[in-house]
């Protein structure tokens, strides 16, 4: 399963430049976990860090200018951090699987002459087999647009990118001369999509379309209680959608697709939901398939349309976990509203199983400010993310504190330490 180790965020609101993890100029650093946790106060930037997979996931999906207008972004300049004039620029370092060489993909993204954001830079590098130091080779390389691919697992060539600059099309020219079947002169009509969206699904970029399929596959979760409470149109669908409108659908899927292993999994979840006995299904007239669910106390079952908003969202976030395909990325901004909060410490457990887990399961990135949660972490898990004096956000690894690390080791819970101020920058 493909792991983010890394990534670094410029200039998108109130991340004016951070870094969290290991990227491939930063090889001390220590890579993500598989289970990564922010914490701050309100207002430090936790939905803006939220938004940013958001954005980037838009903007392969959309195009750019249309990311910058949806899900009240309100255009470029607002989403750009307040007086700054560069442009905004996105690094992830990740890795395929365990043993994969790591890939670098670098974004930036600026406004043209018209005042219209576009793709002003785009890259894909990674090292060469047997290669541990030095400069990783692009294989992709876009400057407004123009560039070369490398097709293939060929790693492309070295170019002297310590210099302050290098001439690209100077390095199109050239190559342009050589007949080399593993290079390809790119030009898109279109500055305002990702070239990873164009090349991306084009067969002889293999490594391009990988990527590509990584970011389509980030699951960011806006799920809403009252979105899985409506009555799902028949039709199984296979995964669970950002809103979770469309629950029933996949409860569905499952029930069809695998169903010993699918009751196996509603009575897997109902044990871990207190006050729930058993979870079954409910045959409509229509084809439609719904969810029961029966508490202890009472002979007939509830629907979920009935059910409360938390025991709806502990259930998705179960059956989320449970996706016999599970998505590569989980993105989670504060999983405990709504929860009670001894659910909380259950809750972040299944998460790290999930992330953990043997089979491989999916990255999980969450957000929160619930010390509950924070109480089931360790140290190396935890990012805290504050303002700083000129109101943009600094964030820093909670095992970067010694005093922090002993105090856990010593049986403290975390939660209880953030509670208690000591996680504050000092």
């Amino acid at each position: 399963m493909a792991k983010i180790e890394g990534f670094r965020i410029k200039n998108f609101r109130a991340l004016k430049e951070i870094t969290l993890g290991k990227l491939w100029n930063l090889q001390k650093a220590d890579p993500l976990t598989p289970m990564t946790c922010v914490i701050g106060k309100n207002g430090v930037g936790k939905s803006s860090l939220f938004d940013a997979f958001g954005f980037l996931s838009d903007c392969l999906k959309y195009g750019i200018e249309e990311a910058c207008d949806a899900s009240g972004r309100c255009g470029f300049e607002k989403i750009r951090s307040q007086g700054e004039g560069g442009a905004i620029e996105f690094d992830i370092y990740y890795k395929e699987e365990g043993n994969a060489r790591p890939i670098t993909y670098e974004l930036s993204i600026d406004l043209d002459k018209s005042g219209r954001p576009f793709v002003k830079s785009e890259r894909l590098r990674q090292r060469r087999k047997g290669q541990k130091h030095g400069w990783p080779f692009s294989f992709l390389l876009l400057n407004e647009g123009k560039g070369v691919a490398w097709k293939g697992e060929v790693e492309g060539r070295q170019i002297q990118e310590d210099k302050e600059s290098f001439d690209l099309f100077g390095l199109i020219d050239d190559l342009a001369t050589k007949e080399s079947a593993q290079t390809e002169i790119v030009e898109l009509e279109e500055t305002r999509k990702l070239g990873i969206a164009t090349l991306g699904s084009l067969k002889q970029h293999p490594r391009i379309s990988a990527f590509r399929q990584f970011i389509e596959g980030w699951y960011l979760s806006y799920f809403t209680p009252d979105a899985a409470r409506s009555l799902p149109l028949a039709g199984p669908q296979k995964h669970l959608n950002i809103q979770g409108d469309n629950l029933g659908n996949v409860v569905q899927f499952m029930e069809r697709e695998h169903r010993s292993r699918f009751n196996t999994i509603l009575t897997r979840i109902a044990k871990k939901i207190p006050g729930i006995q058993k979870i079954d299904t409910d045959k409509t007239a229509d084809g439609r398939l719904l969810l029961r669910f029966n508490e202890k106390g009472f002979h007939d079952p509830f629907y979920a349309q009935q059910m409360s908003d938390g025991t709806l969202k502990v259930f998705a976030y179960l059956l989320l976990l449970e996706d016999p395909s599970p998505p590569p990325f989980i993105c989670i901004e504060e999983p405990e509203n709504g929860l009670y909060h001894k659910l909380l410490e259950t809750l972040a457990k299944e998460f790290r199983e999930h992330a953990t887990g043997k089979k491989g399961g999916s990255q999980v990135f969450i957000t929160t400010h619930q010390p509950y949660f924070v109480d089931a972490l360790e140290p190396d898990e935890v990012w805290v993310l504050e303002k700083g004096d000129d109101g943009f956000s600094t964030i820093r690894r909670a095992s970067e504190d010694e005093v922090v690390k002993n105090l856990v080791a010593e049986g403290l819970p975390l939660g209880g330490l953030w509670y208690s101020d000591y996680l504050d920058a000092r």
